[in-house]
């Protein structure tokens, strides 16, 4: 058996994985902020270890910068911890190979060895969730940059909106679904989600409808400096943003075909396993490591 957790700003997203990644047990919990959130990934990963009965590796997903070589979660303004060594941590209470690594280049090896990248030599697999990052393939490898690579949410994209990373007008804060939601209180008064917001849209709300292309906008620019930069044959949007479908996909893929000239269009595509991507990605890595056993 393998454990797999994938740690969201939002929630931890767990599972008992077979070997062939079959799905033995599951878990689903809030993510607390600060130091609980230490404990809680501890103990979640504990208690997936002793529902496997025969657990032999682990996975752990977690967001922010992350230092893979050594297992360490280095700092997540989301979360707010820093320098967590959780392979040391979570090996030393089990005795199992750890493998910890970013969230989102977790769900992005998923999408590229199974899912919605497979066989694209370069791709960006971006979710949209309570921060944004994005997974990039180049060549063929998955760019890690020492842990700081796909930060593609704190690129500017030209507003003035403080971000919780002490930048401003930055992507995250204006595109995330937490920025969706608090753009779209801040315009009318009322708090909403941002599946809530694309609901709206779809009824035709015109304060939702003006949120919307603003979001849309916003993603456009990054996703265009994207396409110049390391020239994606298809773009993979995941996350809870990513549940709005073509609504999201059909105007977004506009945008950018307008921002393009002589760059490689690529093709944008829903992410194949939702927001459980980086759970399967974890899980992948686990098993990466009793296969190099």
């Amino acid at each position: 058996m393998i454990v797999a957790l994938d740690v969201g700003g939002t929630s931890m997203k767990g599972a008992v994985l077979s070997p062939g990644l079959d799905r033995v047990a599951a878990v689903r919990r809030p993510t607390p902020q600060g130091e609980a959130a230490v404990g809680a990934v501890l103990e979640t990963v504990a208690e997936l270890t002793e529902q496997a009965g025969t657990a032999q590796a682990i996975g752990l997903a977690v967001p922010g910068i992350v230092d893979d070589e050594r297992g360490v979660a280095v700092w997540s303004e989301n979360i707010g911890w820093n320098d967590v060594p959780f392979r040391d941590l979570i090996a030393e209470r089990t005795g199992l190979p750890v493998a910890v690594g970013h969230d989102v280049r977790a769900g992005g090896t998923a999408e590229i060895r199974l899912g919605a990248a497979q066989g694209a030599r370069n791709s960006l697999i971006m979710p949209i969730g309570t921060g944004i990052a994005a997974a990039m393939v180049i060549d063929g490898h998955l760019c890690v940059g020492n842990g700081y690579a796909g930060e593609i949410g704190h690129m500017s994209v030209g507003v003035d909106e403080p971000c919780v990373c002490g930048g401003t007008g930055c992507l995250e804060a204006v595109a995330s679904a937490a920025g969706v939601a608090r753009r779209y209180a801040r315009r009318t008064g009322r708090e909403a989600t941002a599946g809530d917001v694309a609901a709206l849209v779809s009824e035709g709300d015109a304060d939702a409808t003006a949120i919307w292309d603003e979001t849309i906008r916003f993603l456009g620019t990054a996703l265009a400096a994207a396409a110049a930069l390391i020239a994606p044959e298809v773009i993979v949007i995941g996350g809870g943003l990513s549940r709005a479908g073509d609504l999201l996909l059909g105007p977004l893929a506009d945008d950018l075909a307008g921002r393009l000239t002589f760059h490689r269009r690529p093709r944008l595509t829903i992410a194949a396993f939702g927001d459980e991507a980086g759970c399967v990605g974890a899980g992948l890595w686990a098993r990466d490591l009793l296969e190099r056993r």
